[in-house]
This record gives structure tokens, sequence and C-alpha cells, in this order.
């Protein structure tokens, strides 16, 4: 049985088009995905400044109140020998 010849130009002309078109699709979603990826990057990387940020901080206020009561033990043993001394 034959085809009607406008039926193989439509179906012609729809392969041709979605052929055409596949390039620009694919880089589309590639830049999207590659947004994506990006922003996703940036977020995280954000997120770890912050968490390493609050951890040296930390480690800042454990460093200064070791630095104060390290003090304060030598200022006891230096008042203990001055008093032995004395005695």
């Amino acid at each position: 049985m034959p085809v009607n010849e406008q039926v193989t130009d439509s179906v012609t002309q729809v392969n041709t088009k979605v052929v055409g078109e596949t390039p620009a699709m694919a880089m589309g979603n590639l830049l999207m995905s590659t947004g994506q990826a990006l922003g996703t990057a940036a977020h995280n990387a954000t997120n770890s400044q912050q968490q390493a940020q609050i951890t040296m901080q930390a480690a800042t206020v454990q460093g200064v109140n070791s630095l104060m009561s390290i003090g304060s033990s030598v200022i006891g043993r230096s008042a203990e020998g001055i008093i032995e001394k004395d005695a």
C-alpha cells in the first residue's frame, strides 16, 4: 500500500527538526547541570568556611582559657616561693 507523499514529507521534516534541535538541547542540559553543580559547590564552600570559623573560635577560646589557668597557677607558685623564703 503506497504512503501519501505529504505524510512522508511531514515525518521527514519532524525528524530533521528533532535532529537539528538535539545539540542545542544537549548544551542547554549541560549548562543547567553545570550551573547547579557550581551553585552547590559554592554553597558547600560557604558552609565549610562557617564551620571552620566556629571550630577556630572554639580553639582560640580553649587556648585563652589554658593561658589564663596557667597564669594563675604560676602566680600561686611564685607567691608560695616568696612566702616560704620569708618564713
